[in-house]
This record gives C-alpha cells, sequence and structure tokens, in this order.
C-alpha cells in the first residue's frame, strides 16, 4: 500500500493539469443519478476509508478539507502526510453549516459514512446550497436494494469518483493495478481444504456489532478463501446476538482495529470468556487484526485480502 500512495502521488504531481471543462458527465450514485457540469473544486470527504481515496486519486488539491475522522480513529502517518495541507473541519459526523461554511461543491460520504437516514446532512438537503453529493457504494443498501458486498464496489467508488473528477484514465490504472496486484498474490496461495468459518469482530461486549453479507468484510473474507458466518445475515454492520456467534463457531475472528478498546483488547475479552471457551478459533487461538481504514471500503482492502488469505492458510 505504501507503494501505491506513494505511486499515485507522485502521478499526481506529475500529471494535475490545470482545471479544464468537460462535458456533463454523470454518475450512479445509490438511488441517484447525478450530473456534474464540470470538476468539483471544493470536496469534502467523510472518514478515512473514503478521503484515501481521494489521496490515491490526487485529488487533494481539489479538496477543501476532511471530517469525521479523528472522533474515533487515527491518521496512520502516511494518511497524515496525505492530508497535511487540508483541515479536519469535523472530528465526527459534519453538520450542514460546517459544509456549506467551509464553501464546499462536493461532499464524498456514505449512509453511516458521514450521513444518516433522515438526519439534516443527506444530498436533498445539501443541494440548494449547491453541494452535489456521492454516496459509498458499500452503503446504498441504507437507501435501496443491493447485492452483497463486493471488491467491485470499491473499484466502482474508484471510477465513479474518476469520471466526477476527470481523472478516469487515472482510476482505470489504479484498478487494473488493484485487480491484477490480488490475482497473481492469490494464485500464488495453496488451496484450501475448506472454507474457514470466520467472524468479523468489530466491537461491543454485551452484543457485538459485526459485518453481515453488506459490509465490506464479507467480501474481503470471501476474495480471501474465507465464509463469513454472518454471511446470511441481511444488514451490512449492525448487532447480532452473542448465541449466534457461539453456534456458527468460527475458525477464525477477525478484528477490526480503531476507537479506544485496542484490538489486545477484544482478543482478551474473547480468550478470556467462558462463554466462548469452545469455539474453535478461540481454543486455537485464531484471530487476524485489520485496520479500520483497511475493512472499510477503500484502496487498503487489498492489503486486507492478502492478510486474510494468510491468515486463513496459518496454523
Amino acid at each position: 500500500m505504501k507503494l501505491t500512495l506513494t505511486t499515485l502521488a507522485a502521478i499526481s504531481l506529475a500529471g494535475t493539469a490545470p482545471f479544464q471543462a468537460m462535458a456533463q458527465t454523470t454518475v450512479q450514485s445509490c438511488n441517484r443519478t447525478v450530473a456534474f457540469d464540470a470538476p468539483p473544486q471544493a470536496a469534502i470527504s467523510n472518514d478515512v476509508n473514503l478521503t484515501e481515496m481521494m489521496l490515491v486519486l490526487g485529488l487533494a488539491d481539489r479538496m477543501v478539507g476532511y471530517t469525521g475522522i479523528s472522533g474515533w480513529k487515527t491518521l496512520d502517518e502516511e494518511m497524515r502526510a496525505g492530508v497535511e495541507e487540508l483541515p479536519e473541519l469535523s472530528a465526527k459526523y459534519p453538520s450542514k453549516e460546517v459544509l456549506i461554511g467551509a464553501d464546499a461543491d462536493f461532499f464524498f460520504a456514505g449512509w453511516n459514512y458521514g450521513m444518516t437516514v433522515g438526519g439534516e446532512v443527506t444530498p436533498d438537503t445539501l443541494e440548494p446550497f449547491g453541494i452535489q453529493v456521492y454516496e459509498l457504494t458499500e452503503s446504498c443498501i441504507h437507501v435501496g436494494e443491493k447485492s452483497p458486498a463486493s471488491m467491485d464496489d470499491m473499484y466502482n467508488d474508484l471510477r465513479n469518483l474518476g469520471a466526477i473528477f476527470d481523472v478516469s484514465d487515472r482510476a482505470e490504472g489504479l484498478i487494473a493495478n488493484y485487480q491484477a496486484d490480488l490475482t497473481a498474490f492469490l494464485a500464488a496461495q495453496p488451496a484450501l481444504e475448506t472454507a474457514p468459518r470466520v467472524f468479523v469482530y468489530d466491537s461491543g461486549e454485551d452484543v457485538p456489532f459485526t459485518a453481515g453479507r453488506y459490509a465490506m468484510p464479507n467480501a474481503l473474507i470471501e476474495a480471501a478463501g474465507g465464509t463469513n458466518i454472518m454471511n446470511d445475515f441481511e444488514k451490512s454492520w449492525a448487532t447480532v446476538g452473542w448465541e449466534a456467534v457461539v453456534e456458527r463457531n468460527p475458525e477464525v475472528i477477525m478484528i477490526v482495529n480503531y476507537g479506544e478498546v485496542t484490538a489486545d483488547q477484544k482478543r482478551a475479552f474473547m480468550m478470556n470468556n467462558p462463554a466462548f471457551a469452545d469455539i474453535d478459533a478461540v481454543r486455537n487461538d485464531r484471530f487476524v487484526v485489520l485496520e479500520y481504514v483497511e475493512a472499510t471500503p477503500g484502496p487498503r482492502n487489498i492489503e486486507a485480502v492478502k492478510t486474510l488469505a494468510a491468515a486463513f492458510r496459518g496454523e
């Protein structure tokens, strides 16, 4: 991933051209068709994974800030360098006033990634202020029907952002490299006798917050050769009962690392709880950790699949 970001930064510096008018571009954003008469010049992205998509496309110079990172997560060194010229306008979800006050003309967010259904910040509430919205594909299940999460969700977002900002060649190049890299890596991996059963542990002790069939980890696990034990759960990110986790007996537990509770603390909670003692993953101490930015849709999904594939084939 470091190579990818560095490479893209170089591409960005070398390939950035002065703003040029383009013909109207339309993209599908969840259940809306959105038309752009010109590339946005004052964009804001919400959350760390969406912001990283903007950065790998070399769009930092089209942005006036970002939101929704420091309230829950931390920027790693690589991301911090990428956004060092940009202000964080809100530590958590932005208000409508924050976006308007920044003179934004574009907001890249998702449902439960900066916007909530029925909340004050939505495509409809921002439109009167000249702020167009592109919604994260993974999140579209909150406003309509959608196929289960797949790697194509992330590629679709890169492709649509490329069209919106008139950098389609850059987006297509990225996607082709990601796909070729992943295909070559997986082809070199030993075959699995069976797909390991995997539970995604995001957070929570009374009830676990996990990934259903519409959340990105479902796609990452499948791409790596495993099976999400909640792949029949008709949700994206949501809570389930611990009873269902115990009953489905995961062989591997994927921890999503972010927030105040560390990955080590999450692992210790499961290892030390007698109720989980008979779970295969606990008995065999098989945990794998993904950072939040790896587990949610974004460029680091490629490395996430590699991490999972290696863990699934380990003892």
